[in-house]
């Protein structure tokens, strides 16, 4: 049977007599009669404090051992503290060490370090109270977002890492091959003197998803209302506290779902979860307001209480042209907003979120609904404070007619989406969906500046360690 966690000792409803706690030792004083140690299991952000009294036993071959950053099983009495803020302390009888450290060479002392020099150690950085707060809300977030779409009547599926079409249209992926590269003179090639991919494990070529999204639209025209939340991969060369080359990201896709379902679908889920994380993360919370950003409370009260405003593009450069001094890229219409527009308009303008729908076609995927006025599609991004954009979605065009012209004007191979054309020969329907990106809702939650600090090992632009 399991030891029970730190957290469960600190939360026990009496005294327990014979207790035994594992984890990693935090820090360690020592008085003249006594000695005191901090011993943290990750379970949550406050450790136990263990007392190392000469009556309980002689533990002066041990302590030179319970330094910073070493691994320790200890047994003894969980007690009534008689310290200010801590409810139990452990009365130590017997100590094992699991594994020792030198506290000269550790690197994650007891003092402030920075966030740059963490990512340096990041195989070491989850020891620390913020990293360690950090990814227990990731895994309470991610059950929040399962338990949103089950209790919504979604279905969870799975689409492919590896696949051979493009979602977004842009270009930025990463080929998968199983051919050895280092043997380029090698690879079969073709009559243009190309890598022939046909001669690949799979076929063709094919590369790492950069969305599920449209895979999704096929299970959600049987289904009728579907999510995925996984891996998915960019191939751009961007360098921002918003963009990593690898990222997890929330996907639902839902048959007769139309602009205005999609964007009250959105703004329902991301209170939800934020919700949850509040009622759930108190302590972890605490850490994040107390010492990452100072107003994130206020923040997320606003996320979760305010009614989101919606603005047609149109008209969120009527707003922003008069102010167009304040920016480094003018706006007009046809311009794709950027994240200096997006903050403006949330935190100075409307003091809350913000749901920018109906885009310029030209600023928009081949696959959003083209509406009636023949320049704007049926799109939409959800902005949130310090982000910006947190959500892009869209109604789906769901016509035949239009999707195959849509795809000639932006010189896309109608051919390799056959099967997605299949979908509004054989049954169409309205449908709509939408992408939330995992680490910058992580980012809105815990007040953290940086997309590299959300995630346990982020891979970008020129780094791919651990």
């Amino acid at each position: 049977m399991a030891l029970p966690t730190i957290r469960e000792l600190l939360k026990s409803p009496a005294p327990k007599p014979g207790a035994v706690a594992r984890g990693w030792i935090k820090t360690r004083r020592d008085s003249k009669v006594m000695s005191f140690a901090e011993l943290n299991d990750g379970s949550c952000r406050e450790s136990l404090q263990v007392v190392f009294a000469p009556e309980n036993g002689n533990f002066s071959e041990v302590l030179p051992s319970l330094v910073t950053g070493a691994a320790a099983e200890i047994q003894g009495d969980l007690v009534a503290s008689p310290a200010a803020g801590q409810k139990y302390e452990l009365q130590a009888k017997q100590v094992k060490i699991y594994g020792g450290c030198d506290p000269e060479k550790y690197p994650i002392q007891k003092k402030k370090t920075s966030d740059e020099f963490l990512r340096t150690v990041a195989h070491l950085r989850p020891r620390t109270n913020k990293y360690a707060a950090m990814l227990r809300i990731r895994a309470e977030l991610a059950y929040a977002v399962h338990t949103y779409f089950r209790n919504n009547g979604f279905h969870y599926v799975h689409t492919p890492i590896l696949t051979s079409s493009d979602a977004e249209g842009a270009g930025e992926l990463f080929t998968a091959t199983a051919m050895d590269l280092s043997k380029l003179s090698a690879l079969p090639k073709t009559e243009a003197g190309e890598i022939d991919f046909s001669k690949d494990l799979l076929g063709k070529k094919t590369f790492l998803t950069v969305s599920g999204q449209l895979e999704g639209e096929t299970l959600a025209l049987a289904l009728g209302k579907i999510y995925t939340f996984g891996p998915t991969f960019r191939a751009e060369n961007s360098n921002t506290y918003r963009h990593c080359a690898e990222f997890w990201q929330i996907e639902p896709e839902m048959a007769f779902y139309e602009l205005e379902d999609d964007m009250d679908l959105a703004e329902d889920f991301i209170k939800s979860i934020t919700r949850h994380v509040l009622e759930n993360c108190p302590s972890d919370m605490e850490l994040f307001a107390k010492f990452v950003e100072p107003a994130l409370m206020e923040n997320l009260r606003n996320v979760t209480e305010s009614k989101y405003e919606r603005l047609a593009y149109t008209e969120a450069v009527k707003l922003l042209e008069p102010v167009n001094e304040r920016f480094d890229v003018k706006v007009s219409w046809g311009v794709d907003l950027s994240s200096e527009h997006e903050r403006f308009l949330v935190e100075q303008y409307f003091k809350k979120p913000v749901i920018l729908y109906n885009k310029p076609k030209e600023a928009a995927a081949f696959y959003m609904k083209l509406n009636d006025d023949g320049r704007t599609v049926r799109g939409m991004d959800v902005l949130v404070p310090r982000i910006g954009e947190l959500v892009g979605g869209s109604e789906r065009e769901n016509r035949l007619d239009v999707l195959e012209k849509k795809l000639a004007d932006a010189h896309i191979d109608a051919q390799a989406y056959w099967w997605y054309l299949d979908l509004r020969r054989y049954g169409s329907v309205p449908h709509s969906g939408f992408g939330l990106g995992f680490e910058r809702m992580m980012m809105l939650i815990t007040g953290i500046s940086n997309i590299r600090d959300v995630t346990a090992f982020p891979r970008v632009p020129g780094y791919a360690e651990f």
